[in-house]
């Protein structure tokens, strides 16, 4: 389970100008939440969120922003790529009502999740927060789910104005649910984790990681704790006990970078 398969892509999306979908056959039970470690030949093998769950067909979505996913955005349908796990622990998700907070790129790895919500019959609320409408996705995915949707931009150019905690604060403010879950930058999940209070809570964290199963300790948060194998969705009562949460991460060399 820890090499890599090498798998063909059947297909390719271009959800934004610098965000895409490539899915692949995967027929293994994933548990939206967890994560695959994907090797691009000859350049490096990075942690990505399942976006796309289906029997036999699995998916992931990023965005380029480095050497590893500039060259995984070049790969088209028959190329092939290495994959392996799935890895960590997914969303837990019960209750009658969910709120769904996603910010940037973490409204794909949220998607599985509402649509497991939504085939549970929970009532479903979803916010989804970008810099400006070029970089929204997934939106008409999530609508055809049936969840209720809200949208914010930073700059106003779709939906409210203003930051998706803002818009959140408002939601939380004004009903009852019995979860928050959220995908994000770290500072906008420490930003609802305030809000929360006395509401069940699971944010999904990111660190850089190595191996994805546990071994190397280079994704540890708090007191020894493993983003890839404790995580990285991690409840209220776990993150309350991660004085980095929201603090700062690591890079490569082990060095703390603040947020």
């Amino acid at each position: 389970m820890n090499y890599p398969k090498v798998l063909k892509i059947i297909e390719t999306r271009n959800e934004t100008s610098d965000i895409k979908t490539i899915m692949f056959e995967y027929p293994e039970d994933i548990t939206p939440g967890q994560f695959f470690m994907i090797w691009i030949p000859n350049i490096d093998e990075i942690p990505m969120s399942v976006s796309f769950i289906d029997k036999k067909i699995k998916g992931i979505t990023f965005k380029r922003i480095g050497d590893a996913t500039n060259a995984l955005f070049k790969l088209k349908a028959g190329d092939k790529m290495g994959v392996r796990g799935p890895y960590g622990n997914g969303f837990k998700i019960n209750g009658q009502r969910i709120l769904f907070v996603a910010g940037g790129t973490g409204i794909a790895m949220i998607a599985p999740s509402v649509e497991k919500a939504i085939n549970k019959e929970i009532k479903t609320n979803v916010l989804i927060g970008a810099k400006n409408k070029s970089e929204l996705f997934f939106e008409n995915r999530i609508k055809k789910y049936g969840a209720e949707l809200f949208v914010s931009t930073d700059d106003g150019s779709q939906g409210y104005k203003g930051f998706v905690t803002d818009l959140a604060k408002e939601k939380i403010s004004n009903n009852k649910f019995d979860q928050v879950l959220t995908c994000g930058p770290e500072l906008m999940m420490k930003k609802l984790f305030e809000l929360s209070q006395n509401i069940s809570f699971q944010a999904s964290l990111e660190r850089y990681m190595k191996c994805g199963f546990g071994i190397c300790g280079q994704c540890c948060v708090g007191k020894g704790l493993r983003v890839c194998k404790e995580g990285p969705v991690f409840n209220e009562k776990t993150l309350k006990n991660i004085e980095d949460f929201g603090v700062f991460k690591r890079d490569a060399s082990g060095r703390k970078i603040k947020f």
